[in-house]
């Protein structure tokens, strides 16, 4: 049913339409001071028996006495929007049995009060919201600032990154009401100004402090009665990447299959994720629709990189901007001469990172589970980098020759399968990862085009055996192979 703003209080047995079962008056308690409760919102509460309260932690709950809270609510639920649906259906049900209750909300109900939008929305009810003063009016007067003149936005501190996504300010964050929230608003963007934070405005132990922005979750104590100015941000905050970071964690809270990953249930898809990119990267020269491709397959990968993120940040480690941060930083570092005075020389890279993360060996930082070409590529190339290598192809050709004579001189040994000709193989293989290596080439990219070449090959073949009723044989993989398939 249509919602009201007025100071009426119609009684229940005047409300006409059938499909409405009652009635909700709903008051907001001001923004903290008992003073500031408005006169009509103190005769409504005189004027209605049965009175529910959202929250007893507001100074000014004591004046809806006696009335239920619904506190209970927000410890059992499991998602905040639980806890709206179910103060709703509490309300309507009670309206049904009472005809008429009341229901109390800190400060304004027509300010960030989701569970009064939802009553509003409710077409069992009839619901009439009385206007209150509210946190914004006190924010206003302590900040000397006109909001219609300055263009202020007001964003939810829990929703801070999608809410302020492409504003650059200013802005008020208002329920700033943990450490966490005021540590996700200083992450969402890299570098910030300094903010006024606003608490408790309005009673003895209100306090207005100026804080840089680095120092945002560390200088103040958030409570239910903060709220953050920032006058302006030099880089908005990212918009898309943060609806994204939104998703995953509405998917990592909602979804039976994604609440049950970790860390290491994920590795399959991650590595997995990571070979349809490379499969994309084969597909570029097919034209546009490679990159469309890429860019699908990319997007896929990226939901990896935060899922992990945010089993990160659950864990209370790290979130997806501090992985952000953490490798602009790591760059930066390692390119002094990008980024460094003019004439900076280009650094040994592995020297670099051998020294910033304290490594015995420049072999350290080569994972032992990558495959096995690739393995052997960063194997080699890590001993390159301090000069163990050889000068050139040239030189590293005729090592090939030398391991497929040892090869050879194993089989001849009669060791079959054994250790010895394992061995063998092994050197062949790494002996031509390393001429692949001086000519620039990439082995893993080179072996992937071979088989994917052989692959094409014989599929032909075995369309052509299948069309003429032979058996595959030689003859028909040398007439396709001339055929230039």
């Amino acid at each position: 049913m249509a919602a009201v703003a007025g100071s009426a209080t119609l009684p229940a047995a005047e409300l006409e339409p059938d499909d409405v079962t009652g009635r909700v008056v709903v008051v907001g308690l001001g923004p903290g001071d008992p003073r500031l409760v408005t006169v009509a919102a103190a005769e409504a509460i005189a004027a209605v028996d049965v009175r529910f309260v959202r929250t007893r932690r507001h100074p000014s709950a004591g004046l809806v006495e006696p009335a239920v809270s619904f506190d209970a609510l927000y410890e059992q639920a499991a998602a905040i929007q639980d806890v709206y649906a179910g103060v709703v259906e509490r309300l309507v049900d009670a309206a049904a049995v009472h005809g008429q209750v009341l229901y109390a909300v800190p400060g304004s109900p027509s300010v960030a009060e989701r569970t009064v939008e939802l009553l509003r929305a409710d077409d069992r009810v009839d619901v009439e919201v009385m206007p209150a003063l509210s946190f914004l009016d006190l924010t206003w007067a302590r900040l000397g600032v006109d909001p219609m003149a300055a263009g202020v936005r007001l964003v939810d501190g829990h929703r801070f990154a999608v809410e302020a996504a492409g504003q650059a300010g200013p802005l008020l964050v208002g329920q700033c009401d943990s450490p966490r929230v005021l540590s996700e608003i200083k992450l969402s963007v890299e570098e910030g100004p300094e903010v006024t934070v606003l608490q408790r405005l309005g009673l003895p132990d209100e306090a207005v402090t100026t804080v840089p922005w680095a120092e945002l979750d560390r200088a103040v104590t958030p409570d239910h009665l903060t709220c953050v100015w920032i006058p302006a941000l030099a880089e908005p905050v990212a918009a898309e990447l943060a609806r994204f970071v939104e998703l995953v964690g509405t998917l990592r809270a909602r979804c039976p299959w994604d609440q049950q990953q970790t860390h290491r249930s994920l590795t399959r898809h991650l590595l997995e994720e990571t070979y349809e990119v490379l499969e994309a990267i084969d597909e570029l020269d097919a034209g546009p629709a490679g990159y469309d491709h890429l860019e699908e397959e990319l997007g896929d990968l990226l939901f990896q990189v935060a899922f992990h993120a945010t089993l990160a940040a659950e864990a209370g480690q790290f979130t997806l901007a501090d992985v952000a941060r953490t490798v602009h930083d790591k760059l930066v570092a390692r390119h002094p001469h990008v980024f460094g005075p003019p004439g900076e020389p280009m650094p040994n890279w592995e020297e670099s990172k051998k020294a910033e993360k304290g490594r015995a060996s420049v072999m350290d930082g080569v994972p032992g589970n990558l495959p096995s070409l690739l393995y052997a590529f960063k194997v080699q190339g890590k001993a390159a980098s301090v000069g163990f290598d050889w000068k050139n192809a040239a030189g590293a050709w005729p090592k090939i020759r030398e391991e497929l004579d040892e090869l050879e001189a194993a089989i001849a040994a009669g060791d079959g399968a054994g250790p010895a000709v394992n061995e063998e193989l092994g050197d062949v293989l790494f002996s031509v990862v390393n001429v692949a290596r001086h000519l620039g080439l990439d082995p893993e990219a080179a072996l992937r085009e071979a088989a994917a070449k052989f692959r094409r090959r014989f599929l032909a073949m075995e369309a052509l055996a299948e069309a003429r009723g032979v058996p595959v044989t030689d003859d028909l993989w040398d007439e396709v192979k001339a055929a230039g398939s």
